[in-house]
């Protein structure tokens, strides 16, 4: 059923702890099938909290909705004391099918018998980097080796937001700061637990949410604009709208990504694919560019038709493709993301060769067969909403850690060298960890 935006009212509001209203900052996203998301982002901790939602000026579902509160902004340190009641709380599931592939590999785990190897393998290493994390008594301390660090910033981010909700359980990891996996399972006796943000068949790393998707958890209404919400928000097409026609976009950081283009050049009718930048095959611009210019991601779900094609590892715009309301097309691979182990081919996305050689045979049959189409559609955009939202990447991650945890047998201490991530300042925070109305 339509529904006139208009006539839609959302109003979000609380008191501080000295009877001022709440800062707050609310969204209101159209998903353009008769739904609506609102969203809100509180800058400071908030007590009798309501949410009305109106429509021709008369509540509708269970509106008003009211907590007592304290309700805290994402930056207050509150943490809850009991990690699974706060899992059960959040409405986690704890069942992760990749989860227990991967921690099942591993038992009574003993840090002191291969860390100072680990060390000597990445400490000076221009190939890889890493960072050795302790969390304990719920403080996050780390030690990084290799020559780029930088995206340290991603794990001490979730860590950090994670130890503001919850007392973590006291543990230990090495997480791999780059795209690939790096413990070869031919070598799986001189190998060690590893956590990264992408698998593959060869690797026995630990796989987290990428760093893709949890920065745009921990951001959104932030200083990320690209959000798996903001996505829904955002897409201007109906389906009887779009263009039936594959959509790709992206740089030159695999072999099939040149052939792409290639494919596309003899099937306009069928495929719009350009490259956006050349790092790799910079000596081949000639042949596959020119350049094309910077496309807003929103407007890919203009057409029917989206292409998961590998990069260097697997392509972390996979979520993201999947919550929007188009068909995903995903190329074969060795490498996956921590949820692709729940997916099913021609139920969640079409499968296609690596080589792509039956891409233009099954956009053909899409084509042909839309009702069809449509249905997998729904059904990857179903998964993605009930498994890759912002709550989601926080349930995976906390459950993953707590899990991890008993998996230790090894002393879990601060390692000499190591240094506290700080907790950044926070305002406007009132901690009741008493309080057991919080939204």
């Amino acid at each position: 059923k339509s529904i006139n935006e208009e006539s839609l009212e959302v109003d979000i509001g609380g008191e501080t702890k000295d009877g001022r209203r709440c800062q707050l900052w609310k969204n209101l996203l159209n998903r353009r099938d008769g739904s609506f998301i609102v969203r809100y982002k509180l800058y400071e901790t908030c007590y009798n909290f309501y949410i009305n939602i109106l429509y021709n000026a008369a509540h509708i579902t269970s509106s008003p909705y009211f907590f007592k509160g304290p309700i805290q902004p994402e930056d207050c340190y509150c943490p809850k004391k009991d990690i699974k009641k706060w899992l059960e709380d959040f409405e986690c599931n704890t069942n992760y099918n990749q989860l227990q592939i991967d921690l099942n590999k591993f038992h009574n785990v003993n840090f002191d018998a291969f860390h100072k190897n680990a060390v000597n393998r990445f400490n000076n290493s221009q190939q890889s980097s890493v960072c050795n994390y302790v969390v304990k008594s719920n403080k996050v301390y780390r030690t990084c080796y290799g020559q780029h660090i930088g995206f340290k910033i991603f794990m001490d981010a979730i860590l950090i937001s994670l130890a503001r909700k919850v007392i973590l359980p006291d543990f230990e990891i090495f997480s791999n700061l780059g795209d690939w996996p790096l413990m070869k399972n031919e070598q799986s006796k001189a190998q060690f637990p590893m956590f990264s943000w992408c698998g593959s068949k060869e690797t026995m790393d630990i796989v987290m949410p990428t760093y893709d998707l949890t920065e745009a958890s921990l951001q959104c209404m932030g200083r990320v604009s690209l959000d798996m919400l903001s996505v829904q928000g955002n897409i201007e097409r109906k389906w009887t709208e779009k263009e039936e026609k594959c959509f790709w976009r992206g740089r030159d950081s695999s072999k099939e990504r040149l052939h792409l283009i290639t494919i596309a050049r003899k099937h306009p009718e069928l495929i719009n694919a350009s490259l956006t930048n050349f790092f790799f095959f910079r000596n081949e611009e000639h042949k596959y560019g020119p350049k094309a210019k910077h496309e807003s991601f929103f407007k890919f779900f203009d057409y029917k038709y989206q292409l998961n094609l590998d990069g260097t590892v697997a392509a972390y715009r996979f979520p993201f493709l999947l919550i929007g309301d188009s068909v995903v097309f995903k190329q074969d691979s060795p490498y996956y993301e921590h949820f692709y182990s729940d997916l099913t081919p021609w139920v969640h996305y079409i499968p296609i060769k690596k080589d792509l050689s039956n891409l233009v045979e099954l956009l053909k049959w899409a084509k042909r067969n839309d009702d069809k189409v449509k249905e997998i559609s729904k059904a990857g955009r179903a998964y993605a909403e009930n498994n890759l939202l912002p709550q989601h990447v926080f349930c995976y991650h906390a459950t993953l850690f707590h899990e991890w945890s008993k998996k230790l047998i090894s002393s879990v201490e601060i390692r000499e060298g190591m240094e506290l991530v700080e907790e950044p300042d926070s305002k406007g925070c009132h901690c009741d960890l008493s309080s057991k109305d919080e939204l």
